[in-house]
């Protein structure tokens, strides 16, 4: 089972592995939860398939070692994802020729987050730095790390921490306009929560809930349980939402962290359904499905408006999945091995397969016009078409 880092808050900052079975942490030192780390089950075998789809290479490059805590972020056909060590790569998302590359000399926590003009990540050093035409314009200090990449739109760079407090900025000059912080428990996820827009709300997720904010002031609009704590100890309470959120309509679908997976309709604030489910990651979806992966690597679909299973897969299980993406009538899913799944979003069988490369597909992959972008763990950048 996947490891999981945690954060822990009281005083100071602390960051520790777990294991699945035990936890110990003490504070400001790093410690890893288990004397000895129980085998990792095997990768199941990849079955021989029909191919159903042909897919063709389209345009690579090459970005540096890719941090789990990083993004791929593409607006006005910019994309734009930054390494472990700072190196910040824009591309043209049509032709993956290089637009400007910065090196930050730092290493990075969470990022990119842009608009296509404006490009925000944060440092190890809690440091906010946004650009604009490849030029630092502005860098703020931070009240706490964060490892979600911040939100840059309409003319501010919004920022989650992982003291639970929502921070926005000017865009312009970096101006500190407001802050809301919520109570919440001391251990946080080392890994990216959810902050996004839906019409003219802020969506945030803080501990188990999904929050409505006001951009201006950061005001509640409303808010929805996701997901409960559970368990006797800090580790089996603890309770986060992960990016990855699948919105059609006024729908939106989030997971928090090993505990459920749930649909909520945006414009009222209310829960439109809840299921139990033990993933780590993301989801994607349709207008009539929610798609997500396991943490053991089984894939399972809901139906979007009754929340009941549609079909479940365990052809990929204990393959370190990514979370999915839906575009288009594809479905697509990475695993730690670097390959690349195209599978029928009706039933989850393979349709076709290709490997990015040996080190692992780092993120979940990315739909541009025609084009499916993934990157490698090592920074390959490479664009398919699957036709």
């Amino acid at each position: 089972m996947k490891q999981l880092q945690l954060n822990l808050r009281q005083g100071g900052t602390v960051v520790a592995k777990r294991c699945a079975s035990w936890f110990s942490a003490f504070l400001l030192v790093f410690l890893t939860a288990c004397s000895s780390t129980p085998e990792k089950p095997k990768p199941t075998e990849l079955a021989q398939f029909a191919p159903q789809l042909t897919v063709t290479p389209v345009w690579s490059a090459q970005a540096g070692p890719i941090a789990s805590t990083s993004t791929l972020s593409v607006n006005a056909s910019r994309l734009a994802l930054v390494s472990q060590n700072g190196l910040l790569t824009v591309l043209n998302a049509d032709s993956g020729a290089l637009v400007w590359q910065v090196a930050l000399n730092t290493p990075i926590s969470a990022g990119v987050g842009s608009d296509g003009n404006r490009f925000s990540v944060i440092t190890q050093a809690n440091e906010l730095i946004t650009l604009t035409d490849g030029k630092e314009s502005w860098r703020v200090k931070l009240p706490a790390s964060s490892f979600t990449a911040p939100l840059v739109a309409g003319g501010r760079v919004f920022v989650l921490t992982t003291d639970r407090t929502v921070l926005a900025f000017d865009g312009a000059s970096g101006q500190r306009l407001w802050s809301q912080q919520r109570a919440g428990d001391a251990l946080v996820l080392k890994q990216a929560g959810i902050l996004t827009s839906f019409q003219d709300s802020l969506i945030v997720g803080l501990s188990g809930r999904l929050v409505a904010m006001s951009p201006s002031n950061g005001v509640a609009k409303w808010e929805a349980l996701i997901g409960s704590s559970r368990g006797t100890n800090e580790v089996e309470r603890l309770v986060d939402l992960v990016a990855g959120v699948s919105r059609v309509n006024q729908t939106l679908c989030t997971r928090a962290y090993q505990t459920a997976v749930s649909c909520t309709d945006a414009a009222k604030g209310t829960n439109v359904w809840t299921r139990t489910a033990s993933g780590h990651v993301g989801l994607s979806g349709n207008d009539t499905q929610v798609f997500g992966t396991e943490s053991d690597g089984k894939m399972i679909t809901w139906n979007r408006l009754t929340g009941q299973v549609v079909w479940q897969s365990e052809s990929l299980r204990f393959r370190g999945l990514t979370a999915p993406a839906f575009s288009e009538g594809q479905l697509l899913v990475g695993d730690e091995q670097g390959w690349l799944h195209w599978l029928d979003p009706k039933n989850g069988q393979t349709v076709a397969r290709v490997q990015l490369d040996a080190s692992g597909v780092a993120l979940a992959p990315l739909r541009f016009g025609k084009n499916w972008i993934s990157v490698s763990k090592n920074g390959l950048v490479q664009a398919y078409r699957a036709e």
